[in-house]
């Protein structure tokens, strides 16, 4: 077995992973990557494509976000549709000038790995037999096989970042850490259509054949979801049904949506979970390993970069000072942030979706939110800040 050693071990080149890969090199801090997959596959996982106005400025002060810049599309407002309108919620007007970024993930993640490469520091895909190990000591060690060789990588911190499914999270005792889970009675079934975006801002719909979203992820490209069953067979669903489901739940007189080639298509079940604490002895969770939440808020790539932008600055000022105070308040703080969001996105979608067992009360009572949100200064502010992202410490 080979044996190496870093400052900083992160499992999972995701954006979480290679964020923190990032941001902890400009400190002049140790850290090699490790990814189970391939770099193509990574390189072509279609996510989330909203980005918060504080993340997007993380990431350009980061030197990360010269192409975001160039490529992503600002808005200032998103629209809500219901009872056969649409009403346009001003964000920027809302919230003091702060907006949002419509730039894939997967853009973040081919820009990200562009850089890792061009500084030479280790990012190793297609690893096999990772676990870690000794984590309640000083030297933690990750052990993995890579390009047939056995690894052993000693650590003085690990990052777990390698996702909902990794194998960072289970390590930690299983009576050391609490979880708390929903799971939803529907799903989202996504299309990626070679068509221009058929309105400026994202359109989220609230129809009594169920919930809709008109998103985008370029000039040229839209992304565009219906709810579904979260076990829904993509067989049933040509590509004729979708556009005729997207038309009844989008379609406004006077207002058309435009069809296009179908690229992409799959299905999303959805829930919401948290994992506590997100850290156990010199192991520290970051993004979807410790927590995720339903779409409607588009949330989940925004929280995990929030997660490693807290842990970044903790690994920094304790190489340099000795100091553990951020990373002992890691958990917590990272954690008022995810319980913040878990609420937003839990209550954008109890708003907006329908299920079997709503009856005409719960549709009364979602109509009379969506009326409030476009009636109310105070109510749409409220939404606003929660979507441009709150700054919270």
């Amino acid at each position: 077995m080979s044996r190496t050693r870093t400052q900083v071990g992160i499992v999972g080149a995701g954006p979480a992973g290679l964020t923190l890969g990032h941001l902890l090199h400009r400190e002049g801090i140790d850290t090699v990557i490790l990814e189970d997959r391939s770099r193509e596959y990574v390189e072509a996982r279609i996510r989330a494509g909203v980005i918060e106005q504080g993340v997007v400025d993380m990431l350009v002060g980061a030197g990360a976000g010269e192409r975001l810049q160039r490529e992503g599309l600002v808005h200032h407002g998103i629209e809500l549709q219901f009872a056969g309108e649409r009403h346009r919620i001003p964000l920027s007007d809302l919230t003091g000038g702060r907006a949002i970024v419509i730039y894939g993930q997967t853009e973040i993640v081919k820009d990200l790995i562009r850089l890792r490469l061009e500084t030479g520091r280790p990012l190793r895909f297609e690893v096999e037999n990772v676990s870690v190990h000794d984590l309640d000591t000083e030297r933690p060690v990750i052990r993995y096989r890579h390009e047939g060789l056995d690894e052993e990588l000693e650590c003085d911190a690990i990052a777990g970042c390698d996702g909902f499914h990794g194998i960072c999270r289970p390590s930690i005792p299983a009576g050391v850490r609490s979880e708390f889970s929903r799971e939803y009675p529907f799903g989202w079934l996504g299309i990626l259509a070679a068509v221009a975006p058929s309105n400026d801002e994202l359109v989220y719909a609230h129809h009594e054949r169920g919930f809709a979203l008109l998103s985008l992820r370029s000039p040229e490209l839209s992304r565009l979801y219906v709810q579904c069953r979260p076990d829904e067979d993509l067989a049933e669903w040509p590509d004729d049904r979708i556009w005729e489901e997207l038309q009844a739940r989008l379609g406004l007189e006077g207002w058309t949506l435009a069809e296009g080639p179908v690229l992409e298509k799959g299905v999303t079940g959805m829930r919401s979970y948290v994992c506590e604490p997100m850290r156990y002895g010199r192991l520290f969770l970051a993004g979807d390993a410790a927590h995720i939440v339903p779409p409607t808020g588009a949330k989940g790539l925004n929280l995990a970069l929030h997660d490693v932008r807290v842990l970044a600055a903790a690994l920094v000022d304790w190489s340099r000072s000795g100091s553990s105070a951020g990373l002992d308040a890691y958990s917590d703080t990272c954690l008022r942030r995810v319980w913040r969001a878990e609420h937003f996105s839990w209550w954008m979608t109890q708003m907006l979706h329908r299920s079997e067992g709503h009856d005409a009360f719960d549709v009364s009572l979602q109509l009379s939110q969506l009326r409030y949100l476009t009636t109310s200064d105070a109510a749409a502010r409220s939404l606003a800040e929660n979507y441009v992202g709150l700054e919270i410490v």
